[in-house]
């Protein structure tokens, strides 16, 4: 049988629907990571407050009040960029998701194309096969008939 080229070509579309789920798995992780990175900023953050809410009611220098203030801002801040640092992550992780999706229906299709070439060839043997078996019963009708005639 000869090498059908969409073998070749199957083959090449699971590779590349292999190394698309790949490039997804990494940015799931890069995203979660990132998600985690966030999370932990603003923990670190509430965290914080509730050490100045513990000293509600206590004497707090100025100086400290102003730095404890500063600080905050300063996690804010790095709060607000870790939230575009995760939307960046997240538009990545739909970027594959959606390429991902494509490589695999390009290769369910190639499947699709050798599968209907695989029925039309079994279809061919078959009308072969029974035009085999008719003329063989033709055949034998033939030599019967002309036997009985003899």
């Amino acid at each position: 049988m000869a090498h059908d080229p969409l073998l070749t070509v199957l083959k090449l579309a699971k590779e590349a629907e292999e190394q698309a789920a790949l490039r997804l798995k990494a940015a799931q992780f890069e995203h979660q990571k990132r998600v985690n990175q966030l999370q932990s900023l603003r923990d670190y953050r509430l965290d914080y407050m509730r050490q100045l809410a513990a000293q509600q009611g206590q004497q707090i220098r100025a100086d400290y009040y102003q730095q404890f203030h500063r600080f905050v801002r300063q996690v804010d801040e790095a709060i607000k960029q870790q939230l575009a640092v995760v939307h960046e992550a997240e538009q990545q992780k739909q970027y594959r998701q959606q390429h991902w999706m494509e490589k695999q229906q390009k290769r369910k299709a190639v499947e699709l194309l050798l599968e209907k070439k695989a029925q039309q060839k079994q279809l061919r043997e078959n009308k072969q096969e029974q035009k085999l078996i008719d003329e063989f019963a033709s055949q034998q009708f033939l030599r019967r008939k002309l036997n009985t005639h003899q």
